[in-house]
């Protein structure tokens, strides 16, 4: 049997945009129950509200699931992905296919060029690591010697980069971009190591 918190998380999937007495209705418990789930469905970040006009009178209030909280549930966005990648590569040249790549990694690292103006490195290094966390990496760098080490703990693009090794373009590129400092390659999950790592020189960046 699903819990009370699965069976509110499954009604906001077939319901989006559901105020706290649909949602009572629907589970079937009392609102001030389906208030407290909500609460720390929200702290988990699987849930947001804001409020909506709805007729005359105050807004109401609506919840609905996050990026976050809709993974939760089983997809085929993978088995889909690896489906578009085989066909672009099947009909593009190799290197087009790259570059295409790289250009999605350029554009959101062109996203957050006012964020980078003016630090240095190490405070470029933790802004690319919280933009990677968003994406769904987990990073972390550490310096040593003339150069920092960037650790790629876990990858989302883990399953596809089996199939399609030319993801990984992508977090290269944009650590590439963000640190405008050049990414090196030492060592990839792909080839059994316990998780990618990148190395870039200790160097001025230009502003």
């Amino acid at each position: 049997m699903k819990s009370t918190r699965d069976r509110i998380l499954q009604t906001m999937l077939r319901h989006p945009r559901s105020t706290i007495n649909e949602l009572a209705e629907a589970v079937g418990i009392n609102p001030i129950s389906v208030r407290h789930h909500l609460t720390n469905l929200q702290v988990e970040r699987l849930v947001a509200a804001e409020e909506e006009r709805h007729g005359v009178g105050r807004p109401r209030l609506v919840y609905f699931l996050t990026e976050d909280g809709l993974e939760k549930f089983p997809t085929r966005y993978m088995r889909l992905t690896t489906r578009i990648l085989t066909q672009m590569k099947d009909k593009f040249p190799q290197p087009m296919v790259s570059e295409m790549f790289k250009e999605v990694a350029t554009i959101m690292a062109s996203e957050h060029s006012a964020e980078l103006k003016g630090l240095n490195v190490e405070e470029r290094l933790d802004v690319m690591k919280d933009l990677l966390a968003e994406e769904g990496f987990q990073v972390e760098w550490e310096k040593k010697g003339a150069e920092y080490l960037i650790h790629e703990i876990t990858c989302p693009y883990l399953q596809v980069g089996h199939s399609h090794p030319e993801v990984c373009i992508v977090d290269q590129t944009l650590i590439s971009k963000m640190l405008a400092v050049p990414a090196n390659k030492i060592q990839c999950i792909l080839s059994g190591a316990t998780h990618c790592t990148y190395v870039v020189k200790n160097i001025a960046v230009e502003n």
